[in-house]
């Protein structure tokens, strides 16, 4: 994942529903350009009763979604080198 992608998912595991979303104007008027608009500086709170999570809150998530990924490619790589340990090929490690 990117660092847009990391930011979107972190968002959307911090609440439910669809409560954040994205500004299109800064604060001059311009138009913010759509591949540049997903950053913490521009996400808006749409959903009442809930407040922006600081940047900090935001990073701490990003991290702990990156750590559980890691974890889980490294429990992978664990798993089938204890296969193969036990004597299957890689193709029948495939085919689990």
């Amino acid at each position: 994942m990117n660092d847009q992608e990391w930011l979107r998912t972190a968002l959307a595991k911090m609440h439910s529903g669809q409560w954040f979303s994205w500004k299109k104007e800064d604060e001059n008027g311009n138009k913010i350009p759509n591949d540049q608009r997903m950053t913490y500086e521009n996400v808006i709170v749409i959903e009442d009763g809930i407040t922006k999570p600081t940047e900090a809150e935001v990073n701490a998530k990003i991290q702990e979604l990156k750590d559980a990924e890691t974890q889980k490619q490294n429990d992978k790589v664990s798993a089938q080198n204890k296969l193969k340990a036990l004597g299957l090929t890689d193709a029948e490690i495939k085919a689990l």
